[in-house]
C-alpha cells in the first residue's frame, strides 16, 4: 500500500469527520459500513431506516481526500471496530481539484486497506453525485471515470449514484451546489438499501 507522505491537495479551512455505529451493542444482524462525505452523511440515516430488521449500519463521512495520508488512519480505525458484511465506499466531491494521479494512488491505497482489513466484506464503489455547477459536474465525472476503470480492473461493482441523480432538475432536487433535498436523499437511500439487501441475500445463498 503506497501513498504520498504529503498530499499535493491543500487542506480545506475546516476538515471534518463524522462516524456513527448504530446498534453498537447488538450483533444479531449483519453490519454494513457506508463511507463517503457530506452526501453520505445526508443519506446514512435513511439507509439505516430502510435496512431496519435487515442489517445494522455504521458510517464514516469526512471532508478528507483519499490522497491525504491521515485518511487511511481514520479508515483503518473504522474497519477495525466491527466485522462488516458489505462496505459501500465513495470519495470524490472534496477532491475535485486534487491532482488526478495523486487521487488515483490514494484511491487504490484505500481499496487495498479495505481489502486487507475488511475480513472478506463485499466492497461496492459509489460514484460521486453531480452538482448544480456544470463545470464541477464535469470534474466529478472525471473522477468517476478514473474510479470506474479501477473498479473494473478489481472486479468491484459500482453503484452509479451519478446516473441516478444526473437527470433530475437541479432546482427541484438540490438545496445548494453540492447537496440534495430530502426527496433526492430518499432516492439515493432506496437505491443503496436495495443493493445492500440483494448483496446480503446472495452472500447467504
Amino acid at each position: 500500500m503506497t501513498v504520498p507522505e504529503m498530499s499535493p491537495r491543500r487542506r480545506e479551512a475546516t476538515e471534518w469527520m463524522i462516524s456513527y455505529w448504530y446498534n453498537a451493542n447488538d450483533s444479531k444482524l449483519p453490519r454494513v459500513l457506508l463511507i463517503g462525505d457530506s452526501i453520505c452523511n445526508g443519506y446514512q440515516y435513511l439507509v439505516r431506516d430502510e435496512l431496519a430488521g435487515v442489517a445494522y449500519v455504521s458510517f464514516y463521512a469526512t471532508s478528507k481526500c483519499v490522497s491525504d495520508p491521515s485518511y487511511l488512519s481514520a479508515l483503518s480505525f473504522m474497519l477495525g471496530e466491527y466485522d462488516y458484511e458489505l462496505i459501500h465506499f465513495n470519495n470524490g466531491l472534496h477532491s475535485l481539484d486534487t491532482d488526478r494521479a495523486s487521487w488515483e494512488l490514494g484511491l487504490k491505497a484505500a481499496l487495498d486497506l479495505i481489502s486487507a482489513k475488511g475480513k472478506g466484506a463485499k466492497i461496492v464503489w459509489a460514484s460521486s453525485t453531480p452538482l448544480k455547477d456544470p463545470s464541477l459536474t464535469r470534474k466529478a465525472g472525471e473522477l468517476n471515470a478514473i474510479a470506474g476503470k479501477i473498479m473494473a480492473e478489481r472486479g468491484i461493482p459500482v453503484n452509479d449514484l451519478f446516473a441516478l441523480m444526473d437527470p433530475l432538475d437541479r432546482d427541484e432536487f438540490w438545496c445548494d451546489v453540492y447537496h440534495h433535498k430530502e426527496e433526492a436523499k430518499k432516492m439515493q437511500a432506496r437505491k443503496i438499501a436495495d443493493l445492500i439487501c440483494k448483496a446480503l441475500l446472495s452472500r447467504q445463498a
